[in-house]
């Protein structure tokens, strides 16, 4: 069957499949910002620190994916587990990176206006320094979602969930059929997925981030 017979007939199955891509990724994506957001909080009055972090999270970008989830494998087992904890790792360097950038290229004026008010360190920083660091935030967060989104395809190497069986069925079985369709569908879907994650970034950050703050 050519590719669009082969969409018609199996759609059910790549919506699910999309979903759970989009859905890991996603998830991942929250927790790399969470986490990322804090060690750039932390490190940012440092500059040993935020080099520490940095190249910490840099040199893990150094190890090929399929290595990362292929030595989580015997750790914590096929499945969901090793696709969280490799993409949320990956996920976390652009992120820091740049909350580490933003955090630090604030005005210390505003800094030290809003610590003559009598805020606290934790309430600075959630009204003050975070809103303003933001928009490199919001930069590093797509970043990341692009590079999870190829990443998690990998995963199904683990039997992780997602697009990536697909690909990897269609690779292994190249004399079949469907092989060239399955690897195309799963392709163009992933592209499709990053596509509509990056134009949500985009409304995000138009209706998060002001003028004053972009320019």
């Amino acid at each position: 069957m050519d590719f669009w017979e082969y969409l018609g007939s199996r759609h059910q199955h790549l919506l699910a499949d999309a979903y759970q891509h989009a859905s890991v990724v996603f998830q991942c994506t929250v927790a790399a910002t969470v986490i990322g957001v804090l060690i750039g909080a932390a490190a940012c009055r440092s500059d040993r620190a935020g080099a520490l972090a940095t190249t910490a999270a840099s040199t893990l970008l150094t190890v090929p994916s399929l290595a990362v989830i292929g030595l989580l494998v015997p750790v914590v087992g096929l499945g969901a587990a090793p696709t969280a904890i490799a993409l949320t790792l990956y996920g976390l360097l652009p992120i820091a990176r740049n909350a580490v950038v933003g955090l630090r290229g604030l005005d210390p004026a505003l800094v030290d206006a809003a610590a003559g008010t009598g805020m606290s360190r934790a309430a600075r920083l959630a009204r003050v320094e975070l809103p303003l660091a933001w928009p490199p935030i919001l930069t590093g967060i797509r970043v990341s979602t692009r590079m999870l989104m190829g990443i998690a395809a990998v995963a199904a190497y683990a039997s992780g969930p997602g697009l990536g069986h697909l690909i990897f069925r269609g690779i292994a079985s190249p004399d079949s059929g469907d092989a060239l369709n399955q690897v195309l569908a799963g392709t163009l879907l992933i592209v499709l997925l990053a596509l509509l994650f990056d134009a949500g970034y985009v409304l995000i950050g138009r209706l998060t981030v002001s003028g004053g703050t972009r320019a």
